[in-house]
């Protein structure tokens, strides 16, 4: 994301904030700002280490892990579970309601990108899942996929060989 469109989302995520009560301090400002410019999700840790490098102020990971939960609350980063890595919402400049997120990962260079999915499909799954006895926990689905650039290198591979 380009440093313009980083500073936008994070005035809109400033307004966010103060608008449900929450504030966007500067360490979170900052934090946020790192996944908005990140091409792919980052670990609390390696959120610490950029943090670190970047502002040249001491963050301990456990600062970064509650600085991102205060984010997650404030819908405005995800969490992919199966990474146990976190990227910011594509959404955060919008102003509109959106379907439910999901999340598209390329095995190969990481990079995710945020879809969005019916309310009805989530819901079908939830009746899907209810009547094999059980309860949906999480309606977030994080799908193993290549990218197009990634695809496009593993088809010539595939050719090559």
């Amino acid at each position: 994301m380009q440093q313009t469109q980083v500073d936008k989302a994070v005035s809109r995520a400033i307004d966010i904030c103060a608008h449900s009560g929450g504030r966007l301090t500067e360490k979170r400002k900052n934090i946020l700002a790192l996944l908005l410019a990140s091409d792919t999700p980052m670990s609390a840790y390696e959120l610490a280490e950029q943090f670190n490098k970047t502002y040249e102020q001491s963050m301990p990971p456990m600062s970064a892990y509650r600085i991102l939960d205060f984010l997650l609350a404030e819908n405005l980063v995800h969490k992919l579970s199966s990474a146990n890595k976190f990227i910011a919402c594509a959404h955060i400049t919008c102003s509109h309601s959106h379907e439910v997120p999901q999340f598209l990962i390329c095995r190969h260079c990481h990079k995710v990108k945020e879809i969005s999915i019916k309310k009805n499909i989530i819901e079908h799954l939830r009746e899907s899942v209810q009547s094999g006895g059980y309860v949906l926990m999480n309606s977030q689905i994080e799908l193993d996929c290549l990218c197009k650039a990634c695809s496009k290198v593993s088809l010539k591979t595939i050719k090559n060989n």
